[in-house]
């Protein structure tokens, strides 16, 4: 009798992150922005910044720091999260 000799085919998932360093350096830009948004927004607290008629005093705190939120979180993040940026092959497989 003659042996079959039987070959298994081994299936490998070759799975690479789809990030790459520019999408991290994108989203490290993004958080920036967004910490800096609420460092902005920290300096309208407190009872020195308000007027006499209440209205606040730092504009700052009222239309720059919300404008940083809305570009960090809307715009840089969802950016960083979507863009495909392909891997750079160095190595010849």
């Amino acid at each position: 009798m003659a042996k079959k000799t039987v070959s298994k085919r081994q299936n490998k998932v070759i799975w690479d992150f789809p990030f790459t360093k520019k999408n991290f350096l994108i989203a490290g830009v993004g958080l920036a922005t967004i910490v800096v948004g609420y460092l902005l927004m920290a300096t309208g607290l407190g009872g020195d910044h308000a007027a006499v008629d209440g209205a606040w005093n730092n504009p700052m705190a009222i239309t720059i720091a919300p404008l940083l939120l809305v570009i960090g979180y809307c715009a840089i993040i969802p950016y960083a999260i979507l863009k495909y940026f392909p891997h750079s092959d160095n190595n010849n497989e």
